[in-house]
């Protein structure tokens, strides 16, 4: 089996799915390295992005993703996601005034090692075919970690 593609562990499911559509445009090990630190950068800084608009947009993205999670029905991944979620407002509640310029900053850096990821893996995101793929990027990062953890999603 290639490491670099998340393991199928029921094709019938629309997660499984995903998730083996997105590995096919991250097998590249330098690609999927800068993945699993820019992607949680990405989600901590729009998190911060959001809240620096309004306290209450932040919360209704995270609900609205906090759905699509849900939709996916994978228990372990909203548990996850959950996690991730709770400790990315902890992070952007303790950049405190600084939370604007904090999060721009990541977003721009985070995202520049994300397109030279894909120029090392000859391959545009997927995103650009489907922008539902911003919402399973996290789960590609999350999957990693439960594969080394031995977590069945």
């Amino acid at each position: 089996m290639d490491s670099a593609a998340p393991p199928l562990q029921d094709t019938d499911r629309k997660v499984d799915r995903l998730l083996a559509h997105y590995g096919e445009s991250h097998r590249n090990p330098t690609n999927e390295a800068i993945h699993m630190v820019a992607i949680p950068a990405i989600m901590l800084s729009i998190g911060g992005l959001l809240y620096a608009l309004h306290p209450w947009v932040a919360y209704a993205f995270v609900g609205a993703s906090a759905v699509y999670y849900l939709m996916l029905r994978s228990g372990s991944f909203l548990i996850g996601m959950g996690i991730c979620i709770v400790l990315a407002l902890a992070a952007v509640h303790a950049m405190g005034d600084l939370v604007l310029p904090i999060s721009a900053t990541i977003f721009v850096v985070a995202w520049v090692f994300q397109f030279i990821g894909h120029k090392i893996e000859g391959k545009k995101p997927s995103f650009f075919e489907d922008l539902q793929y911003l919402w399973v990027g996290p789960l590609f990062v999350l999957s990693r970690l439960f594969l080394r953890l031995g977590i069945r999603w």
